[in-house]
């Protein structure tokens, strides 16, 4: 029986009020973030048009992010993609309860509904 890992391997940042940002390290990663770890009420973001992570904003019970955090984790999503030495980089992001895969899709590959799109300059939250 082949050994199934259940957590992603990512990178975790800690944002201001509880809030902490998952960055996938792979594309078999990025799926088990995006579809299983990540709760529906959540945010997910992904750099526009180019490869890169896929990025959940895992939020405190009942919390919702401002949109210095959405701006925030957008940037990090920049970050860790393609983008990383662009300027301004599209990213997109959604709940994610709207992400979903395409049957037969390669790992990596979503779908994404209800998106919307904020511009922000690749980086990392001081540490």
């Amino acid at each position: 029986m082949k050994q199934r890992n259940i957590q992603p391997d990512c990178w975790k940042y800690e944002l201001p009020g509880g809030f902490e940002a998952w960055a996938g390290k792979t594309d078999h990663d990025n799926d088990l973030l995006s579809l299983k770890t990540a709760r529906p009420e959540e945010y997910w973001f992904h750099v526009h048009g180019l490869p890169g992570s896929h990025v959940i904003l895992r939020c405190p019970e009942g919390e919702k992010p401002d949109n210095a955090l959405i701006r925030q984790t957008a940037a990090i999503a920049a970050w860790h993609s393609k983008a990383r030495n662009a300027g301004n980089v599209p990213v997109k992001y959604t709940e994610a309860k709207h992400v979903g895969k395409p049957r037969g899709a390669k790992p990596g590959s979503v779908t994404i509904k209800r998106e919307k799109t904020v511009k922000v300059r690749p980086a990392l939250p001081e540490s």
